[in-house]
């Protein structure tokens, strides 16, 4: 598919992401990474610098690269490089950041994503190992900057792309499907508000055919939806300034969700401006084979791998598949609930539906709701032999929702849990024929008007009669049932 142009122009995206990994220590040292500390209480003599300090690597933060190579099917290299990165900046007290240039641990692999009804791909060019700068602090200092050094040491894994996205769009989905595949993996937690995952996006523009343009790097994007915005603005800027005859520099610039606009921070580095060469105080990176082969053993199943066995395991539609397996606490509540009632297709339904719907309004994940999955496995089964409707099924799972019934764990008992509910509010199902018949025939009897458009051919008259049923059942009548005997009566 021909890629979408804007004014004529074709745009050009790529990514660089930022992913701080779960490591309760630092790459190069003990030092806490965990979130909200006070300024500087979480920084060593390795972190500040300090003179006759080395580094010494953290083993946790290799093996969290390692499963992410896996997970997008890249090679991970057995030996690897770590280079000094040097610029000055007042938060970067060695006057240089150690990171990997030449030879990264993670090389290639590519992410896949639907983007419509058209799959995506984008490729990666490498995903490399360094540590987080510190951070400087303007708000609290009248003309004078405060440092703080807590995330200085800070472990990252640097996730670069090729500019295979042709729209904000694309990038969005890009980003939140790297997203879901580094929090699935538990390397990070994803908290783009703490900067857990930050993205920067390569933006440029130019005609079909031509080659790239100069690209501008929109810095520490924390939300998708400030993504779009300022990738759309940087493109429709860009576009402007060139149909004005002006030349495009090469520039980092911020986004500013106020005004919804990008501007300049500073001009873009190269990399010989950095001045790499080989850390003295670090040796090569050396991952054995046996090593990558357990980490491997060890993986959970990915989330396309387990969206495709949704699929053929329990035949439900691809995109009920794509949409469960969003979390892995969202697939796994799934399952549970399936393999509970044996009705996946419902079960889909009601947690894309009604248990996703509460979470949102909730403001709560997967992993501490209310009702627990087996729970909602038999509340579905009740649905599927008739006990109840599938309105009055709402009602049971609010009861539970509310009561915070989370301790049934196995399907008998989560049955006589419901069951409990069920005689406690009067929700039992009308099964009894001869009894429905007789209301149906009120019904028919009270409404002759309904009776004779239906008859005329207006399915609306039907409708209308099916609710005064359930209206004379309490709600308590199958609707499927009261279907059937309405259309024996007026055949």
């Amino acid at each position: 598919m021909a890629a979408k142009l804007i004014h004529g122009y074709e745009v050009v995206i790529g990514f660089e992401t930022h992913t701080q990994l779960t490591t309760s220590s630092k790459i190069f040292s003990r030092a806490s990474t965990a979130f909200g500390a006070q300024p500087n209480t979480q920084a060593c003599a390795v972190d500040l610098a300090l003179p006759g300090t080395l580094p010494v690597m953290n083993k946790g933060v290799v093996e969290r690269a390692i499963r992410f190579g896996l997970a997008i099917g890249a090679h991970v290299a057995p030996r690897s490089i770590f280079a000094r990165k040097n610029y000055f900046y007042p938060d970067l007290p060695k006057g240089y950041q150690i990171s990997q240039f030449e030879i990264p641990v993670v090389q290639g692999g590519e992410v896949s994503f639907e983007l419509g009804d058209e799959k995506k791909t984008v490729r990666l060019v490498r995903a490399h190992l360094e540590e987080d700068a510190g951070k400087s602090l303007h708000e609290d200092f009248i003309g004078q900057s405060g440092i703080d050094l807590n995330r200085a040491g800070t472990p990252l894994l640097e996730i670069v792309t090729e500019p295979d996205m042709r729209s904000s769009e694309e990038a969005v989905a890009y980003a939140k499907e790297l997203h879901k595949i580094v929090t699935w993996i538990g390397i990070c937690d994803g908290n783009m508000q703490e900067g857990s995952f930050r993205c920067d996006a390569n933006v440029s523009v130019r005609k079909p055919g031509q080659p790239l343009g100069t690209r501008r790097e929109i810095k520490n994007l924390n939300s998708f939806k400030f993504m779009q915005q300022a990738i759309d603005f940087e493109v429709r800027w860009q576009i402007e300034q060139i149909e004005d005859g002006h030349a495009i520099e090469q520039a980092t610039v911020l986004f500013d969700p106020e005004t919804g606009e990008t501007r300049a921070m500073r001009t873009k580095e190269d990399a010989a401006d950095y001045r790499y060469f080989p850390d003295p105080d670090l040796p090569p990176l050396c991952v054995a084979r046996d090593w990558v082969e357990r980490v491997k053993g060890e993986m959970a199943e990915l989330p396309r791998v387990m969206a495709e066995r949704f699929v053929s395991q329990y035949k439900l539609p691809e995109y009920d598949a794509t949409t469960l397996t969003q979390s892995k606490a969202m697939a796994a509540y799934f399952e549970t609930t399936a393999q509970v009632c044996e009705q996946p297709k419902l079960a889909s339904n009601w947690v894309m539906g009604e248990v996703s719907r509460r979470i949102n309004t909730s403001d709560i994940g997967f992993d501490n709701i209310p009702v627990s999955a087996t729970l909602l496995g038999a509340v579905i089964a009740r649905i599927h032999d008739n006990t109840i409707s599938n309105n009055a099924a709402k009602d049971v799972f609010d009861a539970l929702w509310s009561s915070g019934a989370t301790s049934s764990t196995d399907k008998a008992s989560a049955l006589q849990q419901v069951d409990a509910v069920i005689e406690a509010k009067g929700l039992k199902q009308m099964n009894d024929s001869g009894a429905l018949e007789a209301i149906i025939d009120e019904v028919l009897a009270a409404n002759t008007d309904n009776v004779a458009q239906y008859r005329a051919g207006k399915d609306k008259a039907f409708n209308a009669l099916v609710g005064q049923a359930m209206k004379a059942s309490k709600g308590k009548a199958n609707p499927a049932q009261v279907n059937d005997m309405l259309k024996k009566k007026l055949a």
